[in-house]
């Protein structure tokens, strides 16, 4: 009954309306419309995009890391190299499953696997394709181990990088350098040169100077990977290119004798060719181990070496500023000459002591030298015959004559780390302190004491401007740097700042007053004698703190902080010099007991070498 009731209601409501075929029609051909311009925007309109992001999912880019430029001392020693370091990376968007990844890694590799895993999982957010390292240096066995089970582990794999090595390890370290990874402030100022976050540039010595020169030109691969990030074939390669080959004026044979000759004691030692400014060695202790940078430092090693009272990374040489002492007679001795106060004959009485107003002002001699000229104040080292001069001539003539042989600002070695020293004048005190200058700071200015500030690389091209006539020579340490092509991009020639205001007269008479130090038997210098070598030079005893003679002469043990520091500066030989050497030893005392021996083995090994 019901089927024959729904029947009959079908049958009164008839066939359905030409209108309703139509909309229906309508709205079928509109999706059809719909999905064919959908299908027509993508196959035509959007080919291109949709080409790349399939790419993109199929090849991967994958960069070849360039060796720095090899470093080599005189005679081609290698003593900047690189070796191969081993990284493990990881593309994020290939790891399907971070944590697990990352457990099944720590099997066979020393890492975090939670902080790793974390650190995929964030990159995963930001840029998924881009590759990034899990961990350096990875031990042979871990590399080993993710080779063989590379198959379980997609998305990882292990880059080998050169990786900046120092076959002498502390020797030279503070001329050499090191590498380390770009600080923000580097890479803001070096924005444009093509630079990255992670990239490991020259931080301090000639890595760090020659940066522009060391460093070469990545390369790249475009492979062609599997779904898990596996790669399947090599597309495209890119060659890298390697940095310049730097040969520099050092000589590692001299350096390890000046080292050893330094030893344990704090200081630095200088030496190189009077003449053309060529540096032959160049010592700083304490020192410290650069290849400690290329392996990745601790925060705890930094930190032991940044905070150390020692200073194990600051190069005493170019850095380190000290009151010059009785070395800074030299200038006090051309300037009297040159200006007419005293010829080499004149005498001047040495009682012990030289009074200024109200103060006696001690000579090294308690007992004094008596009447005393020129030639013996050098060689004996007068304080009263050098107060005297300088009382006459004045702090801003003296500070005139210092500033001639290139004392008070920096000798051009590298501008980026070298301090400048300080002379004092009367102007500067009054700006610095407010206070007019007085008659008996310019007594003790004369004998290296008070506001007199030099650097041991000063020292060394003071002492060469003696040695060599009165050129002021430039220090330099880099003898050529050639390209990968083999073509020379920079070659050593000799520089100069000018010359002293001297004569040759006044400069002859100072060399042979200078040699007198050494090899006359009253002399500062005599440790410094070399057997059928004639050595010129000058001794230095600075004061740290004021000593009073009743300390002294009770010979009470004086604090190391507060001990004299002991200088050396000399040439040789004095008729032809092929050396000079300037030596600090920080709290050693006498120079002449100090510091003269070490500038003697210097200048007796080089020559030694000379000759064989």
């Amino acid at each position: 009954m019901k089927s024959l009731r729904w029947e009959e209601e079908q049958q009164e409501k008839g066939p359905p309306s030409r209108k309703h075929i139509q909309w229906a029609a309508i709205l079928i051909t509109a999706v059809f419309l719909v999905l064919f311009f959908r299908l027509w925007q993508l196959q035509v309109l959007e080919s291109e995009t949709f080409e790349r992001l399939s790419e993109k999912n199929r090849i991967r880019l994958r960069r070849i890391p360039f060796p720095r430029g090899i470093v080599m001392d005189k005679r081609g020693h290698v003593v900047a190299d690189n070796r191969a370091s081993f990284n493990l990376m990881v593309v994020p968007a290939e790891v399907e499953n971070p944590p697990s990844t990352m457990r099944r890694l720590a099997m066979g590799v020393q890492l975090d696997s939670q902080s790793s895993a974390s650190l995929v999982s964030q990159a995963r957010k930001k840029a998924p394709f881009r590759s990034m390292v899990l961990k350096e240096g990875l031990k042979w066995e871990e590399v080993a181990w993710v080779e063989t089970n590379r198959l379980d582990l997609p998305g990882v794999w292990v880059e080998v990088e050169p990786r900046r090595y120092y076959p002498e390890g502390p020797k030279a370290a503070h001329v050499l350098g090191y590498v380390g990874e770009i600080p923000e402030e580097l890479l803001r100022a070096w924005k444009g040169k093509g630079y990255r976050v992670g990239d490991r540039v020259g931080r301090s010595g000639i890595e760090r100077a020659l940066e522009s020169y060391l460093r070469g030109r990545d390369g790249g691969l475009q492979v062609e990977v599997d779904a898990k990030g596996r790669q399947l074939s090599v597309l495209q390669e890119v060659s890298f290119q390697p940095g310049a080959d730097v040969v520099l004026t050092l000589d590692m044979r001299l350096q390890e004798v000046a080292e050893e000759a330094l030893g344990d004691r704090t200081g630095a030692v200088v030496a190189g060719d009077p003449k053309t400014g060529a540096i032959f060695a160049m010592v700083s202790h304490p020192s410290f181990d650069p290849n400690l940078f290329s392996e990745g430092i601790s925060h705890e090693t930094w930190r032991s070496l940044a905070e150390s009272k020692d200073h194990p990374l600051t190069n005493r040489a170019l850095m380190a500023q000290y009151p010059p002492g009785s070395t800074y007679k030299i200038v006090t001795a051309v300037a009297a000459l040159e200006e007419g106060i005293i010829t080499k004959d004149t005498p001047i009485y040495c009682p012990g002591h030289y009074t200024v107003g109200n103060r006696d002002y001690r000579c090294m001699k308690k007992e004094g030298h008596g009447w005393i000229k020129f030639r013996e104040a050098i060689i004996q080292s007068c304080d009263v015959y050098f107060y005297h001069l300088g009382h006459l001539l004045g702090v801003d003539r003296l500070a005139r004559y210092a500033r001639g042989f290139g004392l008070g600002s920096p000798t051009g070695f590298d501008p980026d780390q070298e301090k400048p020293g300080l002379i004092p004048t009367s102007a500067w005190k009054r700006k610095r302190f407010g206070a007019p200058w007085h008659a008996g700071e310019t007594v003790v200015a004369a004998i290296g004491q008070g506001y007199d500030l030099v650097t041991p690389i000063q020292q060394f091209v003071m002492i060469s401007a003696v040695a060599n006539g009165g050129e002021v020579i430039i220090p330099q340490i880099v003898e050529r740097v050639t390209g990968p092509d083999g073509r020379v991009l920079y070659s050593f020639e000799p520089r100069s700042q000018g010359r002293v205001p001297a004569s040759p007269p006044t400069l002859r008479l100072l060399r042979e007053s200078l040699r007198g130090v050494v090899q006359d038997p009253r002399g500062t210098g005599q440790r410094a004698r070399i057997q059928g070598v004639d050595v010129a030079g000058k001794t230095g005893t600075a004061q740290v703190i004021r000593i009073s003679e009743r300390i002294r002469e009770r010979k009470v043990a004086v604090p190391y902080k507060f001990r004299d520091h002991a200088w050396f500066v000399c040439f040789a030989p004095v008729e032809e010099p092929r050396i000079a050497v300037a030596v600090i030893v920080e709290h050693g005392g006498l120079g002449g007991m100090e510091a003269a021996p070490i500038a003697q083995k210097v200048i007796q090994a080089f020559l030694q070498m000379q000759r064989s």
